[in-house]
């Protein structure tokens, strides 16, 4: 299975290179697969051991092929030479250049809090949130709050999933106040569209970090980072009830695939025309942070 995305810069159609795509594919695809993703690969465990393995001096050795591999531009990173990095972790959750993601600071204006590939819903069905075509989940049983889940009834919702090779800090899209922050235990599926496709309700499986985030121009919005395969850890640098302002960093992503999902009230955000439609064709579209991505009614 090929994953093709929208370059939204050039409207170009793109392949995307999936690092482990074989064994993504016998894990997700195989009976066999299937027994060893429930037995290991999805277990906190292994991510854990993984993703300390990466924080290890040995796993810098990587850096240079993977940047070759993904063709990262390391001239946007604070540290530019691989060499400078102490582990592949410390690579994977890099700072960029002041400036490398020109933030629109123009007030109503809704930006990406990510680099990632964008899919987004207009008028959503709290009780059927669309995963991918064909499989749907509960926003309740993802938040763990059907009160407040029926609240955004009618909404909106934006996701922008993280592949590996992507910059792994993630933002805030609007400047406002933190409200509650909470975390839901689960498990460590890969976000991958293959697997996406595969796993149903695979959002409410994983591990996730939900912030009630009350935003200056488009309300009340639940603001969620889902982990993944090998994501040991969320890390979140604010706190609750702490003002903050549009492109200012929330937190980071370790190693490995993830996805950030916001969730908007009914009639406090117009998602732009082209990730709608892009969307209903079954294409996602590449983003950055910090690119318009929508607006205020």
């Amino acid at each position: 299975m090929k994953i093709v995305y929208i370059e939204r810069k050039t409207g170009e159609l793109k392949e995307e290179k999936v690092p482990g795509r074989i064994f993504l594919q016998w894990i997700y695809g195989n009976r066999l697969g299937k027994l060893t993703l429930w037995a290991m690969v999805k277990r906190k465990w292994f991510s854990k051991v993984y993703g300390k393995a990466q924080d290890c001096s040995f796993s810098k050795r990587k850096i240079q092929d993977f940047v070759r591999d993904q063709g990262i531009d390391m001239q946007e990173a604070e540290r530019e030479n691989p060499e400078d990095y102490h582990s592949f972790n410390d690579f994977f959750t890099r700072k960029l250049k002041g400036g490398a993601r020109p933030v629109n600071l123009d007030e109503g204006i809704l930006v990406s809090p990510a680099d990632g590939k964008v899919l987004a819903y207009n008028n959503i069905d709290t009780d059927h949130v669309v995963q991918v075509k064909g499989l749907q989940y509960s926003l309740g049983d993802l938040i763990g709050d059907k009160k407040l889940a029926k609240a955004y009834q009618g909404g909106s919702k934006v996701i922008i999933r993280l592949a590996p090779s992507d910059y792994h800090r993630f933002h805030f899209p609007d400047s406002g106040v933190v409200g509650n922050i909470r975390q839901i235990k689960g498990n460590y599926n890969s976000v991958n569209p293959l697997a996406l496709e595969k796993v149903i309700r695979l959002y409410v499986q994983n591990k996730r970090d939900i912030t009630n985030f009350i935003s200056d121009n488009f309300g009340e919005v639940l603001y969620l980072e889902i982990g993944a395969t090998c994501v040991g850890t969320i890390v979140q640098s604010i706190e609750k009830n702490q003002r903050v302002y549009k492109g200012e960093g929330k937190g980071y992503f370790a190693f490995g695939g993830s996805t950030v999902i916001l969730f908007f009230k009914e009639g406090k955000a117009n998602i732009h025309n082209d990730l709608l439609e892009n969307t209903k064709k079954g294409l996602e579209t590449k983003v950055y942070m910090g690119e318009e991505i929508g607006e205020k009614p």
